[in-house]
């Protein structure tokens, strides 16, 4: 930005339009961001009335004019960055050739220029690259997001599917014990009393299963774990179906084979085949 700064003893003063003028070629940067063309042509426009008007100290750096080139780097387009250098090129020219005339000040001015220029460019790049950055973190965690919510989905439809298999087993065999049990308490007390058991030993299984899932889902707490037992399996079934015996259903047993061992979720899948067959 213009200074001012000490005048030889032999010429005037400096005035305070010089002063004015100097205040006023700083002003425009204050919409540097907002229209850097129209801020770079003020400032140059206003240097010039310096120079030539007010014949104005001059200064080292024409420091508002290279703030005003380096935002023009920095947020213009090629088309319009090219058309601003070859102009600002044309003026610094014809201020130095104005003011001195000597080939080492035109270097010096044209180099502090495109060192302005340099350091804009290199500004767009790291903001263009830290955006680019920004982005792919943003759409990542929207991807994450997006299958975090799924996963919740399936894992809803599973638990979903896990309480319709307890329940119900479990009601389709207390209502067959409930229906059976009236006709079994005038015909054979012994088999009512038999029906009895089941559905309480039915309910208690079911409500067992069920609290153990709910706990599970209800923890919200890393150091809280909720008690829980294993899914049933194979070796359950002979348990299963004599309970479903009690209920008065014909239903038979037979495993052939050498026992081996199978993957938790297969076991489990076994397990559910008997109770939704007893069911239909």
């Amino acid at each position: 930005m213009p200074f001012v700064v000490p005048r030889a003893a032999d010429l005037p003063p400096v005035t305070w339009a010089s002063y004015g003028m100097t205040t006023l070629a700083v002003l425009p940067l204050v919409w540097r961001r907002r229209a850097p063309v129209a801020v770079l042509a003020a400032i140059l426009i206003v240097g010039g009335v310096y120079k030539v008007a007010l014949d104005g100290p001059g200064q080292p750096l024409p420091y508002a004019g290279l703030i005003a080139f380096y935002t023009v780097a920095l947020q213009c387009t090629v088309r319009v960055r090219v058309s601003v250098g070859l102009a600002s090129v044309a003026a610094v020219a014809l201020s130095v050739g104005w003011e001195t005339g000597t080939a080492r000040e035109l270097l010096f001015t044209l180099f502090v220029s495109a060192a302005a220029y340099a350091l804009g460019r290199l500004q767009h790049t790291r903001q263009a690259y830290t955006e680019a950055i920004e982005a792919r973190a943003a759409e990542l965690e929207r991807a994450n997001r997006i299958e975090a919510e799924q996963a919740a989905a399936r894992e809803r439809a599973r638990i979903a599917r896990e309480m319709h298999d307890i329940l119900s087993h479990a009601v389709s065999i207390m209502i067959v014990q409930a229906e059976a049990g009236p006709v079994a308490v005038r015909r054979a007390p012994e088999r009512a009393e038999a029906a009895f058991d089941a559905i309480a030993e039915t309910g208690r299984d079911a409500m067992a299963q069920l609290r153990t899932m709910l706990g599970v889902l209800r923890t919200d707490r890393p150091d809280e774990v909720a008690p829980r037992r294993p899914q049933p399996g194979i070796e359950e079934l002979a348990g299963l179906l004599e309970r479903v015996r009690g209920s008065g259903l014909e239903v038979s047993y037979e495993r052939t084979g050498a026992v081996r061992g199978l993957p938790a979720a297969l076991e489990a899948t076994v397990h559910r085949v008997p109770p939704r067959a007893s069911s239909i």
